[in-house]
């Protein structure tokens, strides 16, 4: 898998269609769950795209301190049906927290995982906060990572 990393801006008509496309399939198609995805943060997000040849796979929007959490979050991770078994979500995973930590310089990272996903998150150092949540229908936990 290719990883490549852009702000909305520098991001193609293309690419963003794809970005669109691939977290429309898995969230609202997949996991049946109907909710405002365009929600007017994606302009302030870097976007983490992992690509298989020419076909986005693989997915994260970054956000740096106070663009949405407190502190630096991770959020809208998504792979595509039929590559999750391949380990393409560590690797997004890792290059976004790589991303975020060496190229941006911040050490604390949130996001809000689905609770079925905990245990991979766990073992990429996330560690829960309180208790599990509804969001949009879907049980969350509030996840944090200290480097």
């Amino acid at each position: 898998m290719t990883v490549t990393i852009k702000t909305f801006e520098a991001l193609t008509k293309s690419e963003l269609y794809g970005i669109l496309q691939l977290r429309s399939e898995v969230f609202v198609v997949e996991q049946d769950c109907v909710y405002q995805d365009i929600d007017g943060k994606d302009q302030v997000a870097w976007h983490v795209m992992g690509y298989e040849q020419d076909t986005l796979i693989a997915y994260i929007r970054v956000f740096k301190p106070g663009d949405y959490f407190e502190h630096t979050g991770i959020g809208r991770v998504v792979v595509k049906k039929g590559q999750r078994k391949n380990g393409q979500g560590r690797k997004i995973m890792e290059a976004s927290i790589l991303m975020i930590t060496k190229t941006l310089g911040y050490d604390k990272i949130v996001l809000s995982a689905q609770t079925y996903l905990k245990e991979f998150y766990n073992s990429l150092g996330f560690i829960e906060r309180g208790e599990a949540y509804l969001e949009d229908g879907i049980p969350h936990i509030h996840m944090v990572k200290t480097n």
